[in-house]
């Protein structure tokens, strides 16, 4: 009985060991924690999207094993309620390092909830953070001749809490 070759190349594919081809799970290295303080939110209104929000950023803090310094007052986090609630966040600001390096930042995600903790969020009540989800991704522009251009090539996640007037936020590197 002659087998198709379709079947040599299965057998040959499957002979060869899952060991080889398999891939590390990722891992992730702590940066830094950042306290951003807002303005008060400024509502766009209902758009094509959802309800638009632009919320300005005042200034704060981050502090991390390898880098340190302030968050800089003029950058805005820009979202878009969804009908559910779920707020789609881009926000855009800059660090300024201890050094005196200038970084920028671009941070993007999602916080959603529960309506009734979306309703105590919207009041400035603090909740746990275990009771929502807001997680962000953020990517990094800082001159290549500085000590923190590893943030240039850098995979980065972040949680986050919102605060009454401010949101805090814990970046990782993802490795």
């Amino acid at each position: 009985m002659k087998l198709p070759v379709q079947f040599f190349i299965i057998a040959v594919i499957s002979s060869v060991s899952y060991a080889e081809h398999s891939l590390d799970k990722p891992s992730l290295e702590f940066i830094f924690e950042a306290t951003v303080t807002l303005d008060p939110p400024r509502e766009v209104g209902k758009t094509k999207y959802g309800v638009r929000r632009i919320i300005g950023i005042n200034g704060g803090h981050f502090e991390g094993p390898r880098i340190k310094g302030v968050v800089l007052p003029g950058g805005a986090d820009w979202q878009t309620v969804r009908e559910d609630g779920t707020a789609d966040l881009v926000a855009t600001y800059s660090l300024k390092a201890d050094d005196g390096t200038i970084i920028f930042i671009e941070n993007s995600g999602i916080r959603t909830a529960t309506a009734q903790v979306l309703k105590r969020l919207a009041k400035g009540e603090d909740v746990a953070p275990s009771q929502y989800y807001m997680r962000t991704f953020a990517t990094f522009e800082v001159a290549e001749s500085s000590p923190y251009n590893w943030l240039n090539k850098s995979v980065v996640i972040s949680t986050g809490m919102r605060k009454a007037n401010s949101v805090v936020l814990r970046f990782y590197k993802v490795m």
